[in-house]
């Protein structure tokens, strides 16, 4: 067994060099710039919207009050017509990335964390390079890919978004692995 105390310098590098390759993947590689598609007459759709001062969150329309709601016929007949829509409103003014940025490293950490803790159970100092890299990469891939599934069965999300967000999540989770592996303590 592996203390996780002596795995904070994985946890921080493996996390450092996540950011840093899904920056690169996102800002300068046209491989999520698809992710979202722009709404049609996105002005006109925002100045209707506007009066209504939404405040963030996540919305969806038409819902059901209840189960007894949604088997009403007036119900039906609204989501029958449409549209149906999952609406995400964040919050307006400043466009800075940093809240989401931090977020992101912090999370990052957590999933190094998880993965080491699990590998520090199951392996003592001095274990090889390849059971660290497995148990690490395995870990690692549910933190960053798995959960992201959810969003295209439940919520409508891209199919293709959803798959290229797992091959990330797979890069992401070899990057962590090999991190561990390369400096897990002797």
């Amino acid at each position: 067994m592996t203390p996780l105390y002596e795995l904070w310098l994985p946890v921080i590098l493996s996390a450092a060099l996540v950011f840093v390759v899904s920056s690169v993947l996102h800002m300068f590689t046209p491989w999520h710039k698809t992710d979202f598609e722009k709404i049609p007459n996105e002005s006109r759709v925002l100045d209707a919207l506007r009066p209504f001062a939404i405040p963030p969150g996540n919305y969806m329309a038409p819902r059901a009050d209840s189960m007894e709601h949604m088997r009403t016929p007036e119900f039906k007949e609204k989501y029958r017509t449409g549209p149906v829509i999952l609406l995400t409103v964040c919050p307006s003014g400043n466009l800075s990335m940093v809240r989401n940025l931090v977020g992101w490293f912090v999370y990052c950490c957590v999933v190094g964390l998880f993965a080491g803790g699990i590998a520090g159970s199951a392996l003592g100092k001095g274990a090889p390079y390849l059971a660290v890299f497995h148990f690490v990469s395995l870990t690692a891939f549910a933190g960053y890919a798995l959960a992201l599934w959810q969003a295209s069965i439940w919520l409508h999300r891209a199919w293709l978004t959803t798959i290229k967000s797992t091959v990330d999540g797979l890069l992401f989770a070899l990057l962590t692995g090999g991190v561990f592996g390369w400096l897990w303590p002797h």
